[in-house]
């Protein structure tokens, strides 16, 4: 296998990874060990185990699994490429993003933040935890975007195009956290019937409730600013990288706003959640891959930085 194809199969199962995740928040598993880590229930390997603990056991033996594999990422990236290359840099981001998915992944353990817990302590750690989750997507992605097409090599953009950029990754990776917050409280407050859902949403005793109607909104905003940033400054573009995957994000996003839908109107099966998820996952990935091309290979007047 080659370093490339090694990187995607890593990105691949980093994917798989969140999305066991995700099934361990979803079904309530996060408490299936216990208030211990690394051991399960004070063993190594549970010899009793119930169904939310095989859950959590799971996830564990996975996760560790992924931090071996980005190690020999890592290791292999340092081996054949030089210093200063923004490959290696994208590698060593890789892996530190990993081990801070671990440590947080330990923390809601630990500090029991897990289960039926709905303090604000665990929405916000469960946001950060996305928002990490987001970034190690994204510094993968890159690593095997350079590593397939060749590493950039200087930012192109002037200062008001960095400035739109960061706006808009800021948005998504708020559009994430909101997700994640949202999901916990479908989780926690499962509603029995979408009118109860709605009233939930309009006027929820727990601020889980009370914060669900700002994830449909931020990705209204996202998708509206994408649209004007495609239509007023790269429209025209001639990087066929750039628009091609500008189309799959717009086709992804719209089929991701009725999932959305469904999802709301389904009550939030786990099932649909973990497809949520992983649209999402796909569509971040693709995303930074457009911003890649955005920030390194000069678009337009409006963007590029003069000569």
């Amino acid at each position: 296998m080659t370093l490339k194809k090694f990187s995607l199969f890593v990105l691949a199962y980093n994917i798989f990874v969140i999305l066991v995740g995700a099934l361990v928040r979803a079904t309530g598993s996060g408490a299936g060990c216990g208030a211990h880590w690394p051991s399960c229930q004070g063993e190594i390997i549970p010899t009793s185990p119930q169904l939310e603990t095989i859950i959590e056991f799971s996830h564990r033996l996975t996760s560790g699994l992924t931090i071996i594999l980005v190690i020999i990422l890592f290791i292999w990236v340092y081996k054949t490429h030089r210093k200063k290359s923004k490959i290696r840099t994208a590698a060593l981001f890789v892996l530190i993003f990993i081990i801070v998915e671990a440590l947080i992944g330990a923390g809601l353990v630990l500090f029991e933040l897990v289960g039926e817990n709905s303090s604000m302590t665990r929405a916000i750690v469960i946001a950060l935890h996305l928002v990490n989750t987001f970034l190690l997507l994204a510094s993968n992605a890159l690593l095997y975007e350079w590593l397939r097409f060749g590493e950039p090599e200087k930012i192109m953009l002037s200062k008001n195009g960095k400035q739109i950029v960061f706006i808009v990754v800021i948005l998504f990776l708020a559009l994430g956290a909101s997700g994640a917050i949202t999901a916990l409280g479908d989780t926690l407050f499962p509603a029995e019937s979408l009118v109860e859902g709605l009233k939930q949403d309009m006027g929820g005793s727990n601020f889980l409730l009370q914060l669900r109607v700002y994830h449909p909104l931020i990705a209204l905003s996202i998708g509206l600013s994408l649209y004007i940033i495609h239509t007023n400054l790269l429209s025209t573009s001639k990087n066929k990288r750039l628009n091609t995957y500008f189309k799959y994000i717009a086709g992804l996003f719209i089929f991701q706003l009725f999932f959305g839908v469904l999802n709301v109107i389904l009550l939030a099966p786990i099932w649909m959640q973990i497809i949520h998820l992983l649209l999402a996952d796909i569509i971040w990935i693709i995303f930074i891959l457009w911003i890649n091309q955005v920030v390194f290979y000069g678009l337009s007047p409006s963007l590029h930085e003069k000569p």
